[in-house]
């Protein structure tokens, strides 16, 4: 599994909004020059997290963006779905192949024990894994991230 580049510098691009929450907002030439990337891309990134209520656009000639929420009610899994979608990551395509089959054959025999024969083999296991990714996603926020970072500058340490 691995999230595509709009993720990460979407969450880059929220970690700057944050530290630079004091100043108010930034302009698009200025957060794209920071993060690297061109100022097209990041634009259509940050449109997403516009429509989804994350940041809000500040109009006229010296606007740009700024949270539309305090950063530590915005956590990673929110980014990420906004970004990459809210589809679930497994989707079985293996209900119909010969070994799905055989292996349904085999439980309703009785020589396995008892299982749904339409049901995915493998789905249980890979839906409780996505689930606990979501939840140590859910966990996360953007302004835990930034404390975490600030903590450590200054010299402090986390005891988790």
């Amino acid at each position: 599994m691995q999230f595509s580049k709009s993720t990460d510098y979407a969450l880059h691009a929220l970690i700057h909004l944050t530290l630079s929450e004091k100043d108010g907002h930034i302009g698009i030439k200025e957060l794209a020059h920071t993060l690297g990337v061109s100022v097209s891309y990041l634009s259509k990134i940050m449109s997403k997290l516009r429509q989804d209520g994350i940041v809000r656009a500040v109009p006229g000639v010296n606007g740009g963006y700024e949270l539309a929420r305090p950063a530590d009610e915005i956590t990673f899994l929110e980014v990420i779905q906004v970004i990459e979608g809210r589809e679930q990551l497994f989707e079985c395509s293996n209900l119909h192949s010969q070994q799905h089959q055989l292996l349904s054959e085999e439980m309703a025999e009785g020589h396995l024990p008892k299982h749904r024969g339409s049901e995915c083999l493998v789905k249980k296991v890979m839906d409780g894994a996505e689930e606990q990714l979501h939840q140590y996603l859910r966990q996360h926020t953007i302004q835990a991230v930034v404390d975490q970072a600030l903590n450590r500058q200054h010299g402090f340490t986390s005891k988790k």
